[in-house]
């Protein structure tokens, strides 16, 4: 297990009272008398409250429901999972014996509790404004292009799965054009599998392009 003074450097902030991250890292089965418990509980609502914030600045013409469904899809155990991995949070928790024999390190629960507390303890040393730069850092370099379609369906990720067992191949993407001034530019993008040319589909970035392409590409496939 590493010592938490690497987590500080990854994060960029480096605690005053290190009782605090001590017991954001403290799992409950660890058997203190304090665990990372409250201020898992905390760092979730102040989670909700930084990233609904980001929301509602990043896309103002957005309905209610829309900002809602891509919260939804960030502040949640998969988004946290992926956050923590991207910070190697697992490497620094305080587990049982029992829960390092049993992988604790690398489960989904374990790593995105430590998440939230790891925020909230930051959030009850320093507060939002000091919170807030280190999450949306986060954010920016572990998710591309947050958009509704991008984190709400993942049709290329389930096409290469389907790919990958009916022809034990991934699909490539080939560029096909790209036209307009730089801030409105479309792309259109070819879908291939084994050097045959599925299908084409525009989209205003180029992630957005194959996922339109995979999504087509997984339906055709799915009624096979």
């Amino acid at each position: 297990m590493k010592h938490y003074t690497e987590l500080e450097e990854c994060l960029g902030y480096s605690f005053t009272n290190k009782d605090l991250i001590i017991e954001a890292l403290t799992h409950k089965s660890f058997k203190k008398s304090y665990n990372n418990e409250r201020l898992e509980f905390l760092g979730d609502a102040v989670l909700n409250l930084i990233v609904g914030e980001f929301l509602f600045k990043k896309f103002p013409k957005s309905a209610e429901g829309d900002l809602s469904k891509i919260r939804a899809n960030l502040v949640n155990e998969k988004g946290f999972t992926k956050l923590a991995n991207a910070i190697s949070l697992g490497e620094f928790i305080y587990l049982s014996d029992a829960e390092e024999r049993n992988k604790g390190r690398g489960k989904a629960s374990i790593l995105s509790d430590a998440f939230e507390a790891i925020m909230g303890a930051i959030y009850i040393e320093v507060g939002l404004e000091v919170l807030k730069p280190i999450i949306l850092d986060l954010l920016d370099k572990n998710y591309e292009d947050i958009t509704l379609d991008n984190l709400f369906s993942d049709y290329k990720t389930a096409l290469q799965e389907v790919t990958q067992a009916m022809f034990a191949v991934i699909p490539t993407y080939k560029l096909e054009s790209a036209t307009g001034p730089d801030h409105l530019k479309e792309f259109e993008l070819s879908l291939w599998i084994n050097d045959k040319k599925y299908t084409t589909a525009k989209g205003k970035s180029k992630k957005l392009a194959q996922q339109a392409a995979a999504k087509v590409v997984l339906e055709q496939l799915k009624g096979k």
